[in-house]
């Protein structure tokens, strides 16, 4: 009856905690890029306000793709368009584009801020489940041992 409760929770560790601990890791992750990508236009922008002379082409590299650049001339570098999600793009001018960024930066900061507490929830849970587990067993918990100083 004890081993069958405690192949359960280590189902329940393995099968259901750990998979939703990478999953939110990954979501995580997938924010902390795009986060990278924003505050990178955000750099751009500021280099392009402050280096663009008014009413001039801006010569530049497009990638094409698989890393294969080629020469542009942008008529008009005073405008820029940006994806908004779902594949669809808005055209803003420079210091509406920084507002824009400075919004979704924020919301960003927010989301990776919850998936952060949503991990650590999930990790004191396996820690309280795998606890529960020695105390079923009998096994004495790791206590860290203190530090000895060599002086």
């Amino acid at each position: 009856m004890a081993a069958d409760k405690i192949r359960k929770f280590e189902e329940f560790v393995n099968e259901r905690l750990r998979v939703d601990l990478v999953k939110v890791m990954e979501s995580r992750e997938k924010v902390a890029e795009q986060l990278a990508h924003y505050l990178q236009l955000e750099a751009l922008i500021e280099q392009l306000q402050i280096s663009n002379v008014p009413g001039e082409p801006l010569r530049t590299q497009v990638d094409l793709g698989c890393n294969f650049y080629a020469q542009a001339k942008v008529s008009d570098p005073s405008r820029i368009c940006i994806c908004i999600g779902m594949g669809y793009y808005v055209e803003f001018t420079l210091a509406e584009a920084l507002l824009h960024i400075a919004r979704r930066r924020k919301s960003l900061n927010q989301a990776a801020d919850k998936l952060a507490m949503e991990s650590a929830k999930i990790k004191a849970h396996i820690k309280t489940v795998l606890e529960g587990l020695r105390e079923m067993q009998n096994i004495k918990s790791e206590e860290p041992q203190a530090h000895r100083s060599i002086w």
